[in-house]
């Protein structure tokens, strides 16, 4: 899979990438992550990509001239399945999300700026628009790591156990069940005996119910 993330601040979403399972993913060859600065398609001397915005207002809007250039660059290189533009009025963001993403082939990530960007981008470029949370944040950067870490991770050959994003939380609409490790007791605390015993099926089964029930007390949303 490859993505390009187009950001005026590329260099905050360097250290995301450089460690643990997305460094491991890169190196693996299963995941290309690109940085493009609209930038270097900004107007005049300055390279300006910001501007007021019509109407009158606070905060600056970032201008369409550079975002065109960027993108329409970009797609006479390859075809991209999804143009995504990271906004706080956007669809929210969830697993079952990320599970179709993690599908493509080619993504591109819109990271936005000051009051936003210019609405015909959106119009004009943009196949989906999501959101991470509502709530407001100071640039796109943040949400897009949370896409690439979200997707990468569920890339075939990413994880060493390919099953384990199978059971994360959120798959099948259910959070995830207790879990433990080593020492089976700990002052007293000890380890629920069905997980020692050895049988797959009562262990499935004991998993099952514990994330149901955690779900119902949690996040009974998720069941409706």
């Amino acid at each position: 899979m490859r993505i390009d993330i187009i950001t005026v601040l590329p260099e905050l979403l360097d250290s995301p990438f450089q460690h643990s399972i997305m460094k491991r993913a890169a190196n693996k060859g299963l995941l290309e992550i690109h940085f493009h600065n609209p930038r270097d398609f900004g107007i005049g001397k300055n390279k300006q990509i910001d501007d007021y915005q019509y109407g009158g207002g606070a905060g600056m809007v970032m201008m369409i001239q550079p975002l065109a250039e960027c993108i329409e660059q970009l797609k006479k290189e390859r075809t991209y399945d999804e143009i995504i533009f990271l906004t706080p009025d956007g669809t929210t963001y969830n697993q079952s999300i990320a599970n179709q993403l993690s599908l493509h082939e080619n993504l591109i990530l819109i990271c936005g700026h000051y009051k936003g960007i210019d609405e015909r981008v959106r119009i004009h470029y943009v196949t989906k628009e999501i959101s991470i949370g509502d709530y407001v944040l100071s640039g796109g950067e943040l949400a897009a790591a949370i896409l690439v870490d979200s997707i990468g991770r569920l890339l075939p050959g990413v994880l060493n156990d390919e099953t384990s994003a199978l059971f994360d939380s959120f798959q099948d609409n259910l959070l995830a069940p207790p879990v433990y490790t080593r020492p089976s007791e700990y002052k007293g605390w000890k380890v629920p005996d069905v997980l020692l015993s050895g049988n797959d099926k009562k262990i499935d089964d004991w998993r099952y119910d514990q994330a149901l029930k955690r779900t119902k007390k949690r996040r009974p949303d998720l069941l409706d």
